[in-house]
């Protein structure tokens, strides 16, 4: 009887040291990532709603944070504004980033290998580095145009296109790379127009990348507050981030309640979103770009 009683303590300490110590792991890095979203959602349901009341098993529960964010704050318009934005700015950001990175890897002209190389060395230097040029040029552009001045959503859409460019036009000008050029030959020699060429078969082939540079945009969008910060001064005008900042950046233990009701709202369009893109993302890894 003793036999197999060894034999057993054998094969689990062999199993401990192959298999269970990584689901070990597995289980610590989920509970450590965990953590900081019980924190919050315990903040957000915090009947007291400051900071030094949070405990991360809370003893009682309550909606007034969310009521008193949308009573006391222009959340809804801060909501509206970021969700636009985003959308917005994303969506045009990766239209133009995937016509310029077609044509920096589909045609050959002067300048080509230079264009590519300044957006990469522009993309070393944060955006926030020209955040004075970048006051001083859309002061200068709000006299003319106020629509696209500064304190106006359209004009911050303008400048998030500009540092998304780079950066979407090298993810996709690599995938675009991929993707044989006698598929575009075999089009054009069929009657295809290059445009025809570009949206019926060149875009439904590189729909992966287009997802997963949609979704980085928005992401980037909506959760960016440095340049927001400086380039929204109204209420009406601002954005989740510069709104949700404004809340705990003069009293943070007070309005710390309502700052994680907000961010758990946040959190919705960007679930929605990585939703949406899912499945192309997810074709992509299995399927690959191109097939046989």
């Amino acid at each position: 009887m003793s036999v197999p009683k060894r034999s057993e303590g054998a094969g689990v300490g062999k199993w401990m040291r192959q298999m269970g110590w990584r689901h070990l792991a597995g289980i610590a890095a989920v509970l450590f990532s965990l953590f900081p979203i019980v924190f919050v959602v315990s903040a957000a349901f915090n009947p007291v709603g400051s900071l030094s009341s949070t405990e991360l098993y809370p003893t009682g529960a309550s909606t007034g944070n969310f009521v008193d964010l949308f009573t006391r704050t222009a959340f809804s318009r801060w909501y509206v504004n970021s969700v636009v934005i985003a959308l917005t700015a994303s969506s045009a950001g990766v239209f133009l980033s995937v016509l310029a990175a077609y044509a920096f890897s589909r045609m050959r002209f002067a300048g080509r290998r230079v264009g590519l190389m300044a957006l990469l060395l522009i993309q070393m230097f944060p955006q926030f580095l020209a955040v004075v040029t970048i006051y001083l040029l859309f002061a200068g552009i709000g006299d003319f145009y106020p629509s696209f001045g500064l304190d106006s959503p359209w004009g911050l859409m303008l400048l998030y296109l500009g540092g998304a460019l780079g950066v979407g036009t090298w993810l996709m000008k690599g995938f675009l790379d991929t993707v044989p050029r006698e598929l575009d030959e075999s089009a054009v020699m069929d009657g295809a127009t290059h445009a025809q060429t570009f949206f019926r078969i060149t875009l439904p082939l590189i729909a992966p990348i287009l997802a997963v540079t949609a979704l980085l945009g928005f992401i980037g969008t909506i959760n960016e507050v440095l340049l927001a910060n400086v380039f929204l001064r109204s209420d009406d005008s601002k954005t989740l981030a510069v709104g949700l900042y404004g809340l705990i950046a003069g009293q943070r233990n007070a309005n710390f309640g309502m700052f994680c009701a907000g961010s758990l709202l946040t959190a919705i369009p960007t679930v929605l979103v990585f939703q949406s893109l899912q499945r192309y993302i997810v074709s992509g890894l299995t399927a690959g770009a191109v097939k046989g």
